[in-house]
């Protein structure tokens, strides 16, 4: 240990401190129970009240007894969100997985009322069944989704709310992770330190843009650096250097301090769904699926594009003849600016928008081009493009300028949801890797327009389109489709 002792970069004399769960989450969990259960009564009583016109609590007839029912109800739920562990340290705060907790014990509840209901003949009010479970779903998520808003702007604007982690593992694997934490913003977890395996000697790792991480010796001083960094985890990357022998003990020496141990397989940029666990002869293996771009769910997102576009061109027909008739009156040239674009397999098309900018913009890009404000020197943009017109800048705003590409959708040009349509001469810049953006049709929206739009430079454009590409779903359209609508209306990157 005295070698270690030698590289260890913290005082030699801290005294051993035993990290528990972080503050917050215990708080956080607490408030959630108040929440349910504000939840709960409220979806009950309102249920009571509309159906029988009284609210808990109140005699008379069978009326009274619904009281009963209303009370039984609540506290099963309660107990089911308990039992379903809706509220684990593991789950609060980040993750569709705590939303799925509570439908799932809403579910129970409800399907145990009917099933008991059926085999005792109790004859409980369907009507008030029907209002209580909606309700109640719509209710509990909706508080636990104002509860973990309240932690994500903690996170982004007081720096609360985090789980301090300390990374064992190479400096490469070190840099990996605590990049991708800190790619976003609302991320729980913050890397405070790391432990090198090796004899080679560091007292720090600089990741870029983010900054520096302090190195506290090697695998042999987890406990000392999480002592040292008060960490409340410890998360395990690639290394050779930690047997599986290895992390055992080194989780039967965190048990002890109630520290997490979190196992990061170094596989990046794959969606949970993609992800099984699978134990083999005592070995937890990690299963990747394959993408898949066909059979039932290729058939789903064609039919998901063509209801959606219809109805989006069926409703917003007065929109767009408004807009028509604005772009026309104020500025000389056509009412739509097509585009080559790039779509499926490599195949060109023509991409249809409402002109925004001056008839000939594209000729006047090379006296522009020492303005180009894209990061990474591929796009083109700037932020205030003398090109645009007036009523462009509005429609820009808002992304009304891109609703003619509704048609593209029904034409099978494009879909609803996808990578950013590129032009020819991006996709002569590709590399192999960037190339696997054309193995699906481009979008009208996408990852790339609800996570920054203009202001994203062009590596995060790419890693964006390619997460989009290997792990899209129809959950995930449907996500992406929401965040849009918000991210329209703040237009937060449209320029």
């Amino acid at each position: 240990m005295t070698a270690v002792n030698e590289r260890l970069d913290a005082p030699a004399n801290i005294a051993p401190i035993p990290s528990k769960l972080p503050v917050w989450q215990r708080g956080y969990a607490r408030r959630l129970v108040v929440l349910d259960f504000a939840g709960v009564i409220l979806s009950v009583s309102l249920a009571q009240w509309l159906r029988f016109g009284v609210l808990p609590g109140t005699v008379g007839s069978y009326k009274y007894l619904y009281t009963a029912v209303s009370a039984a109800i609540a506290v099963s739920w309660m107990l089911a969100l308990s039992i379903n562990r809706s509220r684990s340290p593991r789950i609060i705060g980040s993750g569709a997985e705590e939303y799925r907790r509570v439908w799932m014990a809403t579910l129970v509840v409800f399907g145990g009322v009917a099933i008991v209901s059926m085999l005792f003949k109790l004859e409980i009010a369907r009507g008030y069944l029907m209002i209580a479970l909606p309700t109640g779903l719509v209710i509990l998520l909706l508080l636990r989704r104002a509860a973990r808003r309240t932690v994500s702007r903690a996170r982004q604007k007081h720096g609360k709310c985090i789980t301090r982690v300390l990374v064992v593992g190479s400096a490469s694997a070190v840099r990996d992770l605590t990049k991708s934490l800190a790619r976003e913003p609302s991320s729980e977890y913050e890397v405070v330190g790391a432990c090198i395996p090796g004899p080679i000697v560091r007292t720090k790792i600089d990741v870029p843009g983010v900054g520096s991480i302090p190195t506290f010796g090697d695998e042999s001083n987890v406990v000392g650096a999480v002592t040292a960094t008060n960490s409340h985890a410890v998360a395990v990357t690639a290394t050779e250097r930690l047997d599986g022998r290895g992390i055992r003990d080194l989780s039967w020496e965190l048990e002890k301090l109630d520290i997490d141990l979190l196992v990061s397989p170094g596989v990046i940029d794959v969606a949970g769904p993609r992800l099984m666990m699978r134990p083999v002869c005592g070995l937890p293996l990690i299963h990747v699926e394959k993408p898949q771009y066909n059979g039932a769910k290729k058939f789903q997102k064609r039919l998901f594009d063509v209801v959606f576009s219809g109805l989006a061109l069926l409703f917003g027909l007065p929109v767009l003849i408004c807009v028509a008739v604005a772009v026309k009156l104020t500025s000389k040239g056509p009412v739509f600016y097509r585009s080559e674009r790039i779509g499926l397999d490599g195949e060109p098309f023509e991409m249809i928008k409402f002109r925004t900018m001056v008839d000939g913009a594209d000729a006047m890009v090379e006296k522009l081009i020492e303005q180009n404000e894209s990061k990474g020197g591929v796009l083109f943009k700037i932020r205030n493009d003398p090109r645009v017109t007036p009523i462009g800048t509005f429609l820009r705003k808002y992304s009304i300028d891109e609703l003619p590409q509704f048609i593209n959708v029904l034409m099978r040009d494009m879909s609803v949801v996808g990578p950013r349509p590129p032009l020819a001469g991006e996709v002569k810049t590709y590399d192999d890797h960037a190339k696997r953006r054309l193995l699906v049709r481009p979008g009208i929206t996408g990852l790339w327009q609800v996570s920054g739009r203009s202001d994203l430079s062009w590596d995060d454009s790419v890693r964006l389109d390619l997460f989009y590409v290997e792990n899209w779903s129809m959950i995930a359209d449907l996500q992406i489709a929401v965040k849009t609508v918000r991210a329209m209306i703040a237009h937060s990157g449209a320029y």
